[in-house]
């Protein structure tokens, strides 16, 4: 408990000196004036507060900086966070919406697929992408008249407005007027949908053309589609299905434990497919594919939702390409109708601190005891079926200290402090020691292919999203990161070119007080002795992947030692190795910097710098006496900096590192 009030009082007296900090706070506030004591406790951030989290706010902030290399001011950001907000507050319930959709609502309690739009938004913009989901409940059921076309009138949860399809013949079967399941009060998704717009000489309303990517949502609780599960979908079992007698109309119920990537076949690798493994009751796996087109059902589906097929088509796995201990697979044949009883998160309820401007930690409702403290709020997260609580939507900003077991979502705003690639891995794996005012922790970052975050090196800030936090076989905690994850950001604000154009983003210190100033990225204006004995100025490669130096073998061979890439000789460029002393009024700081910062200092590219004779490069530095700089400065000695031998060569001898240097014409 006293580290905790410590890293409080650290936070006070530092934290909120980072003027990036301060200005994701001041955003909030701007965007909603709402005071964290009048936070519901019962109330999702999500979805129902009024105002947008710290995670929302920070990386929206820090994806407009990326947009705008040449600098941001406060108008633009809080213009760019106004919209953006803006279009998320528009998914709450319209005053007015089909009485049956209302009353649907009062129980809703799912959260919404990544790509759902909503009808609202369609009447809008006239137009719907192939691959936006529609969750929609059926408000009518009809026939267009003198015709045997079917037609459904759909609202949702988030629109006034409705919307007519006609329905594919595939579901024609299900619009029975005695026995059929598609009729009014009805949830649907639906996916693939072309939206026919509204002419002035025909219809005056836009209408969705038919689509075979349908799947009609059923509630155990309720007794009619508690019946029609119990008769119809467990009639077979997955034990029962042969390739002989792949003809035979199965229909079948299990679980999706897993929805796979993307996948692409064929000789001129256009084929596309989805691979989705179902698990049923007694533990039998077996795997569904979507083929081509097909690939956008998996919008609609979710890891934990039961999943009711009829008549899906049987295959051989073999023929399929696919590693499976089974001989058959499942696809979605021409009379292939889904059936999903969608997943619901459960809720944790998390404590958070009330005083604002002050350590905002998070521990489980379990863990607190009354008796410490003053009183806290709590805030309503989502929670899967093994316990892992999302943060994504958590209020305010979360800390090391605040981590535990089973969190996922987390977002972290730290220093670096080691880098670490990991070995005897086929997979690009990188250890990375991230710290705040609270502590560290060791982040495992999952990259597709190879490294892709550019230059990052010991002292730079960086902003990771989308971690989840888990404890290792040693009862450590661990945070893990993988690049294509629904969520997942990394930005080094050290290297952001828009930090030092944005004078609302930075306050300029003097180098005199570097020292004693927090370990956030310094914003200085300086000016650099070139002449002397310390000042060092040479050529290397650098490996464009990491922006780390390169080894180079007598034999020809260029080695990246940060990557661990034997043979990297195609991908490296040359770059700057500078040391410098850098002045102004109030003292002198001994830096080094390479790629962007260095040349931007010289003023002249590495390749034409390496062509000068020696006299001519001496000469060349003596012209730059009078330049003036705003550079970004960090400590890549701070206390608890170490990493690799690559690392530890680039700064030896050196406390200081220029991230990112400008021109003061």
């Amino acid at each position: 408990m006293n580290s905790i009030n410590s890293a409080m009082d650290i936070d006070e007296q530092k934290g909120h000196e980072d003027p990036l900090l301060e200005f994701i706070d001041y955003a909030r506030s701007v965007l909603s004036p709402e005071t964290d004591e009048n936070l519901d406790p019962n109330q999702n951030g999500a979805e129902t507060s009024t105002r947008p989290s710290w995670n929302w706010t920070a990386s929206r902030i820090l994806k407009t900086c990326s947009a705008y290399s040449s600098g941001v001011t406060t108008a633009i950001l809080l213009s760019d966070l106004a919209q953006a907000w803006s279009e998320q507050r528009r998914d709450r319930p319209p005053k007015k919406m089909p009485e049956c959709v209302k009353q649907l609502r009062k129980k809703h309690k799912r959260r919404k697929l990544p790509n759902t739009v909503t009808i609202d938004s369609i009447y809008e913009k006239n137009f719907l992408s192939l691959s936006s989901v529609l969750e929609a409940v059926v408000v009518e059921a009809f026939v267009l008249p003198g015709t045997n076309i079917h037609m459904l009138s759909l609202g949702d949860y988030w629109s006034s407005n409705t919307i007519d399809i006609y329905l594919h013949r595939r579901y024609c079967d299900l619009v029975d007027p005695r026995n059929g399941i598609l009729k009014k009060g009805r949830e649907i998704f639906l996916t693939g949908c072309y939206l026919r717009p509204a002419t002035g000489g025909g219809s005056s309303y836009p209408r969705l053309l038919p689509t075979e990517y349908l799947v009609i949502l059923l509630d155990e609780d309720d007794d009619g589609d508690s019946l029609l599960i119990g008769a119809k979908f467990y009639s077979d079992s997955f034990s029962s299905i042969s390739a002989a007698n792949k003809d035979v109309p199965y229909s079948l119920y299990a679980r999706i434990e897993s929805i796979g990537p993307l996948e692409v076949h064929g000789k001129f690798g256009t084929l596309q497919r989805k691979q989705i493994t179902l698990v049923n009751d007694d533990d039998v796996k077996l795997q569904f594919l979507l083929w081509g087109d097909q690939v956008v059902l998996a919008n609609l589906l979710s890891v934990g939702s039961m999943l009711a097929l009829d008549k899906p088509y049987v295959s051989k796995a073999i023929d399929s390409g696919i590693e499976t201990s089974g001989e058959v697979c499942l696809e979605f044949g021409s009379a292939t109708q889904l059936f999903l009883v969608p997943f619901i998160q459960h809720e944790e309820q998390v404590c958070v601190a009330l005083t604002p401007n002050r350590y905002q930690g998070s521990r489980l409702l379990s863990t607190i005891d009354p008796s410490q403290g003053p009183q806290v709020s709590q805030v309503s997260l989502p929670c899967d079926s093994h316990g892992s609580i999302d943060f994504s939507s958590y209020p305010f900003r979360s800390f090391v200290s605040g981590l535990r077991d089973k969190m996922t979502g987390v977002s972290l705003y730290g220093v670096v402090t080691n880098i670490v690639k990991e070995k005897h891995t086929a997979e690009a794996v990188f250890s990375l020691r991230i710290e705040d005012t609270t502590g560290p922790i060791w982040a495992k970052l999952h990259f597709v292919k190879n490294w892709s975050l550019g230059r990052l090196s010991l002292g730079h800030t960086v902003y990771i999203s989308g971690l989840t936090c888990s404890m290792t076989k040693r009862k450590c905690l661990e945070a893990s990161w993988f690049e294509n994850s629904a969520g997942a950001s990394f930005f080094n604000l050290s290297c952001l070119p828009a930090l030092l154009n944005s004078s609302c983003l930075r306050k300029l210190s003097r180098l005199a007080d570097l020292s004693s100033q927090g370990s956030c990225t310094q914003i200085v204006q300086v000016w650099a002795v070139w002449l002397g004995a310390q000042s060092n100025v040479s050529t290397r490669f650098s490996h464009t992947t990491c922006g780390h130096f390169v080894i180079e073998h007598p034999n020809g061979v260029m080695e990246c030692s940060f990557c661990n890439d034997n043979n990297c000789g195609a991908e490296v460029i040359r770059t700057f190795h500078l040391k410098v002393t850098l002045a102004d009024d109030s003292g002198k700081v001994f830096a080094w910097c390479t790629g962007h910062a260095a040349a931007e200092l010289l003023q002249i590219s590495p390749d034409e710098f390496h062509e000068l004779p020696e006299d001519e490069q001496d000469m060349y530095l003596a012209s730059l006496a009078k330049e003036r700089f705003t550079v970004a400065i960090v400590n890549c000695k701070r206390g608890g900096c170490e990493g690799s031998d690559a690392l530890m060569q680039e700064i030896e001898g050196v406390s200081w590192e220029i991230t990112r240097a400008l021109n003061n014409e």
